[in-house]
């Protein structure tokens, strides 16, 4: 049995078909059309679009287009000393896995140093930040939900090469919803 035909077994169709909503036919059609139509992608470990982020080099392995925007996931190959300082998001959540090395986390205040094998989890609208502490690179793969963050990222890795403008770093940002504090 497919995916599709799974979901509708399962009466996923019949819950977005009957929803008590009114004004809201065409809205659910959509979502219902959205979700039902993901296929299945799979990524090896050395595939995936390569985005230099000021710094943090992101593969891209699963971006909105592929999950009907649930989500949004990259791993990071980042040299040590290298780090995202304090911000906010307003419209996801993260979640951040090392694979290799140590990458020290501060959210909402309190700094964790996670080693290969460790999570955290980082809500919108919680400050965080993240650098990579120690000798070695680390790898950390890194999930955002709902997807759209990558746009934001294509952006930033478009800008020139060198120090980056923080300013226009910032404004990039805020139009992602995302605030450095």
């Amino acid at each position: 049995m497919n995916r599709k035909s799974f979901l509708k077994a399962a009466g996923l169709g019949a819950t977005f078909t009957f929803l008590p909503v009114t004004g809201m036919g065409n809205y659910l059609k959509d979502i219902r059309k959205s979700f039902l139509s993901s296929t299945p992608k799979l990524v090896r470990d050395t595939e995936g679009d390569v985005l230099n982020v000021i710094g943090d080099i992101q593969t891209h392995k699963l971006v909105g287009s592929d999950t009907a925007n649930q989500i949004v996931e990259w791993v990071d190959n980042v040299e040590p000393g290298v780090g995202i300082p304090p911000h906010i998001h307003t419209r996801e959540d993260e979640i951040f896995r090392v694979i290799r090395g140590e990458v020290e986390i501060t959210i909402d205040g309190t700094a964790h140093v996670l080693k290969a094998g460790d999570t955290a989890f980082a809500p919108r609208n919680i400050p965080h930040a993240w650098r990579v502490v120690g000798t070695e690179k680390a790898k950390m793969i890194t999930s955002a939900f709902p997807a759209g963050i990558e746009h934001m990222f294509a952006e930033l890795a478009a800008l020139p090469e060198g120090p980056p403008d923080f300013e226009k770093v910032a404004e990039i940002c805020g139009r992602q919803g995302i605030q450095f504090v």
